[in-house]
């Protein structure tokens, strides 16, 4: 098997470097260029990456990224992601991109929450690999979602698809989230001194994330995110009511149906999973309890692994025929 040269775009922010690391791993690829997000940068080491990437970061090139690439992976900002990554499909590259500026299909959502995303011909492939599997070896731009849409659909959809929760019932996603997910340019939301010892809530009715769990479950979502003082690690506290006769065991039985041949889903029953179990991983845990009607949902996962580079490497994977679990073990 040939390797598959790939480039990775912002490969200096958390997302990036995260997914560089995958990537030096990986056996079937070869990263022939990181880039930094700007074109002044000069080329630099990534000190964390010392003796496991001996590469240098470049400035940014789209002529360069082109030219020395078949895949590329964009780790920028959605504004820059929906000038760059029609370019390249342009160029005859594949995209994988990890901002929001091509997860939603609908264009008066885009225009509401990523105005500068141009219409496709070919609208992207939503990258949720557990559920999108089919569309990703054919997909030329796989949006790659994110990461509080990433754990609440993984918890819901399997309950959705097997008609599980009330018709008319509300559906409540409290999640909380490490300051990497603001990503590494500073702000004074997520100063040290700010975070510290505190925790508080955001975009209440107002996060762009809540569009993408409502388009891909086909109802409506409460979503109240919130900035707790870690590194890294998302953790959502699911609320929902079930169909009459629903229990904790059919709850059971419809996950493992629907994440029988998945090894990056967890599913821990009534036990609930806690990020410390799954910082650093791929894995997305599942625990549930069931109360009468009540249903009560925790799910776990790295921010910037299962919600960001991880699961962008894993969709990589199947897009090419690779063993899913690649450079991810």
């Amino acid at each position: 098997m040939s390797t598959i040269r790939i480039g990775i775009a912002g490969a200096t922010g958390y997302g990036g470097q995260e997914l560089l690391r995958l990537a030096a791993r990986h056996s079937a690829v070869d990263v022939t260029v990181a880039m930094s997000s700007g074109t002044a940068d000069g080329a630099r080491d990534l000190p964390a990456l010392t003796g496991i990437w001996d590469g240098r970061i470049e400035p940014f090139s789209i002529d360069v990224l082109a030219d020395r690439t078949d895949v590329v992976f964009l780790g920028l900002p959605d504004t820059v992601s929906a000038e760059l990554a029609p370019a390249l499909l342009a160029r005859g590259r594949r995209v994988f991109d990890l901002s929001g500026a091509f997860r939603l299909r609908d264009a008066d959502a885009r225009r509401r929450w990523y105005p500068a995303t141009p219409a496709l011909d070919r609208p992207a492939a939503y990258g949720l690999t557990e559920w999108n599997r089919d569309v990703l070896p054919d997909a030329g731009l796989v949006a790659c979602p994110g990461c509080y849409p990433t754990a609440a659909l993984l918890a819901l959809k399997p309950l959705v698809a097997a008609d599980l929760i009330a018709a008319d019932a509300d559906v409540y996603v409290d999640a909380k989230s490490g300051v990497s997910g603001a990503g590494k340019k500073p702000s004074p939301r997520t100063h040290f001194s700010e975070v510290h010892g505190s925790i508080a809530a955001y975009g209440i009715f107002a996060h762009r994330h809540g569009a993408e769990m409502e388009q891909e479950l086909s109802r409506p979502v409460t979503f109240v995110p919130h900035l707790v003082p870690l590194d890294r690690g998302i953790l959502e506290t699911i609320y929902a009511r079930l169909r009459p006769g629903v229990t904790a065991e059919t709850i059971g039985e419809a996950y493992a149906r629907a994440y029988e041949e998945s090894p990056f889903v967890r599913l821990t029953g009534d036990r609930p999973p806690e990020i410390k179990h799954v910082a650093h991983t791929n894995f997305c845990d599942v625990g549930w309890r069931v109360d009468g009607g009540r249903l009560v949902l925790v799910c776990c996962l790295d921010n910037l692994v299962k919600g960001a580079a991880g699961q962008a490497l894993q969709s990589f994977n199947v897009a090419c025929g690779l063993d899913e679990r690649e450079g991810l073990r």
